[in-house]
């Protein structure tokens, strides 16, 4: 019988080591931290030092934030602070943390028919092509990007729809090879355009603005909501990539020479 309660107690053992070995933690990101290959990057960082997994799920942001109210994600990394705010707000999220921050531009066809360039402000150069009528592609995806695109319109009062405005529905990445292979305008992160520039003809033609200036936050699933998240595991990782040492990293992640991302201090 001894015996017995030694073998029950070894397998108890083995099995509560073994489910630490095997925790993961999902993470809901948007698509520029992956199609940057930034997370590809950053992430075994954090497994080797922790001995946790990540699944990344690459999502605009606004469809992130309904995989974090849902409770089917443990974790968010997302860029649009009002939304991240509202997310809080309604309890769904703890613990957010602004880790860095790239911008906005807007590229298009090098000839810039719609003269957009040496514009004062990112407001001027979009009603520029409104009221020019050139091809412009949107994300059209509830992304972060796409949520700062509908305000700049917002702003000037301005729905845009016809042949001109084409929306998109993709990633980053992609909605900037549509843009290229139409010869189109679009606004897109300064990251995904340097890490696609080698693949396109068009250019880089506005930036500079302060209003285009686009942080980057991590926040945790509360489990307060979804008792089933991962949120000692979330919150290990917010203190780790809020650490010297992987914002050392995040300086170090760059393309042709080129920053792709700028950590807060």
């Amino acid at each position: 019988m001894k015996r017995i309660h030694i073998l029950i107690l070894c397998l108890s053992i083995f099995i509560i080591s073994n489910s630490y070995g095997d925790e993961r933690l999902k993470i809901a990101a948007t698509t520029s931290l992956y199609e940057t290959g930034f997370l590809e990057y950053i992430l075994p960082d954090f497994t080797a030092k922790y001995g946790i997994k990540t699944t990344v799920i690459s999502a605009g942001t606004g469809k992130a934030i309904k995989l974090g109210e849902n409770g089917d994600v443990d974790l968010l990394f997302i860029h649009a602070p009002d939304d991240e705010n509202e997310f809080i707000r309604n309890g769904f999220g703890k613990n957010r943390k602004t880790i860095m921050y790239n911008d906005f531009i807007i590229i298009g066809p090098e000839n810039d028919t719609a003269r957009i360039k040496g514009s004062n402000n990112v407001k001027v150069a979009f009603k520029k092509i409104f009221k020019t009528r050139n091809k412009f592609v949107s994300r059209g995806d509830d992304s972060g990007t796409h949520k700062k695109e509908k305000s700049i319109w917002s702003e000037l009062k301005v729905f845009p729809k016809g042949k001109w405005y084409m929306e998109s529905g993709q990633g980053m990445t992609a909605t900037i090879m549509i843009a290229d292979e139409k010869n189109a305008y679009c606004l897109a992160d300064r990251a995904t355009f340097l890490t696609s520039k080698d693949k396109i003809r068009i250019i880089k033609l506005f930036d500079g603005d302060n209003n285009l200036i686009n942080y980057y936050s991590v926040i945790a699933v509360s489990p307060q909501k979804h008792p089933h998240v991962q949120y000692i595991s979330a919150m290990k990782f917010i203190e780790w990539i809020c650490s010297p040492d992987c914002k050392k990293r995040i300086e170090n992640f760059k393309k042709n020479g080129e920053l792709l991302f700028n950590p807060t201090h």
